[in-house]
């Protein structure tokens, strides 16, 4: 109600000041921050790479900002968001392997800290419209307990373009936990409209709507161009005639698009073009009302997407191109996304940023350019790369960055290891009676296509990046996600999903650790556990018990 009372309070004063003051409205000392996120988009796709789509804002953007050429991502959406909110290693979050999938219960431990929460701690409003991805089944994993003053969208992915929105056939739309399934807004009686340009017109009528005397923290995370792809009329019509030129993928996925090829399936390439084409619309409106409202001189936009384009035929329908693999693969095509930062006078415009930058980076670099604090008390994996997107500075990283895929088959996993321009693939699949491991090394500054494998020329090199690889993998909590693509037997959905989270009246106020009798116990299972992974959340195995560290609380 206070919050009600000072929005109507400031609407009130702004309206009977002079004109210019209207014109001119006060500008916050530090920036506004907007964060938007594509699910699926190509590195090839936008216009400015010549793809053939029509995306004059995300082109906007490459020329009055900087391109990220080397921004890391996981490969799989979860990860990526847990990794966004945190700036630490999926791997460490237990969401590294897999999406958070329905009838899974839980998250992100609330033990992590969300850059949200710092930006609400140092005076910012906070927002989230569009897609969350990140916990559903207790309300201490909704977006308005993670830091987000507001939130409109949905829980899960794959809820579609158009009404009624559903996850598993139960409805999954809502604002601030209230649903809006049964919202009145049009001839025929409920929700009406198009999911992307519904989330650009919220976020537009946020931003006009906001504390003009406040800075703002904003997460735009579309669902567009992911699957089941649809379109308006007039976009599909657009594309209509678009033919598939894309090259192989040169990964697994070419075998299952061949598959489909045989089989008739027609190429999702016109339809994903059209999908995109209406995302970009949405960037653009946001970006006009950053305009119209005169503070995007003082706004730091930043675009990119979740992982790499899905590349099997008959399925999504991005690009790549000049990278090797897509979605769920841990090569440069699942991995490395476009990227797009502007900042007015701050940025250098029309520039290139050659360095590498990851979703880790963005909640130290982001908290650093607003000069904030951030409040976690966990360590970043992340650093921050302010010096380099302002100055070109060269930034050095002490450990390497580590990535995993265990979608869509259990127990078949991809993991990669970046340090500097060397690149380890390692694929292990567990077969019932045995495990097979195999290895490829590349120098992506020379080979970003990942042509050359290296690894019988540098054996010892794949050695000690193979043994950073276990080493990081023995750090995932033993119940963290997996590829479990399948409910459990018998498992009911719900009819609508945000009355779903078990409420805060009804948790008890720490989280749950294990079926350990005690303290000791606990620390002798999670030392035999090993490579295994990490019965004690957030314990590293060489902390106990050598040196004396229980990695306890």
């Amino acid at each position: 109600m206070k919050k009600i009372i000072k929005t109507a309070l400031a609407a009130a004063v702004a309206v009977s000041l002079p004109a210019l003051a209207e014109n001119n409205p006060p500008v916050p000392d530090k920036p506004n921050i907007i964060i938007m996120v594509a699910d699926d988009i190509g590195y090839a796709d936008p216009g400015f790479r010549g793809s053939g789509i029509d995306t004059p804002s995300l082109d906007g953007l490459a020329e009055e900002g900087m391109t990220l050429d080397r921004f890391y991502t996981a490969p799989i959406c979860s990860p990526t968001r847990a990794a966004l909110m945190t700036g630490r290693d999926p791997m460490r979050l237990g969401v590294g392997y897999s999406v958070l999938l329905p009838w899974d219960s839980g998250g992100v431990h609330t033990d992590e800290h969300f850059m949200p929460e710092s930006f609400q701690a140092a005076g910012y409003q906070t927002a989230i419209v569009g897609k969350w991805h990140l916990g559903h089944s207790q309300q201490v994993f909704h977006p308005n307990e993670r830091g987000f003053d507001h939130f409109y969208g949905h829980l899960h992915t794959d809820v579609g373009y158009y009404p009624p929105f559903n996850a598993l056939g139960g409805a999954d739309f809502q604002e601030n936990g209230k649903s809006l399934a049964n919202t009145v807004k049009g001839e025929n009686g409920g929700m009406e409209g198009y999911e992307t340009f519904m989330l650009a017109d919220h976020t537009s009528e946020w931003i006009k709507n906001r504390d003009k005397n406040r800075p703002f923290f904003l997460y735009l995370p579309f669902l567009a161009p992911h699957e089941p792809l649809a379109a308006p009329d007039d976009l599909v019509a657009k594309y209509a005639d678009m033919k598939d030129e894309r090259p192989p993928a040169r990964s697994p996925s070419d075998k299952i698009s061949k598959l489909a090829k045989l089989s008739g399936v027609e190429s999702r390439r016109p339809l994903y073009a059209a999908v995109v084409d209406a995302m970009d619309q949405s960037v653009g409106r946001v970006l006009d009302t950053l305009e119209e409202e005169g503070i995007a001189d003082n706004t730091i936009v930043l675009f990119f997407s979740d992982n790499g384009a899905t590349r099997v035929h008959g399925r999504g329908g991005g690009d790549n191109t000049p990278f090797r693999g897509g979605k769920a693969e841990v090569y440069e095509g699942g991995i490395r996304v476009v990227s797009l930062i502007r900042w007015p006078e701050k940025v250098p415009e029309g520039s290139n940023l050659k360095q590498t930058m990851t979703v880790m980076d963005v909640f130290p670099s982001l908290a650093a350019a607003a000069g904030i604090k951030p409040q976690n008390e966990l360590e970043f994996d992340g650093i921050n790369m302010l010096p380099a997107l302002l100055e070109n500075k060269e930034i050095s990283r002490d450990e390497s960055i580590f990535f995993a895929s265990e979608i869509p088959i259990y127990n078949s996993f991809g993991f990669t290891a970046i340090d500097g321009d060397w690149k380890l693939v390692q694929w292990v699949t567990m077969e019932p009676l045995a495990t097979t491991v195999t290895h490829e090394l590349y120098n992506v500054a020379d080979d970003p296509g990942e042509y050359n494998n290296l690894a019988s020329e540098h054996p010892r090199r794949v050695g000690r990046m193979a043994q950073a690889i276990l080493d990081r993998r023995a750090l995932y909590p033993i119940n963290g996600t997996r590829a479990r693509i399948a409910s459990p037997p018998g498992w009911h959905p719900p009819k609508d999903w945000a009355s779903y989270p078990r409420p805060l009246s009804e948790l008890q106020n720490e989280a749950a650790t294990s079926m350990a009798p005690s303290a000791r116990s606990a620390i002798s299972l999670d030392y035999l556990h090993g490579d295994r992974g990490r019965l004690i959340y957030n314990c590293d195995p060489l902390d106990i018990p050598v040196i004396g560290k229980t990695c306890l609380n």
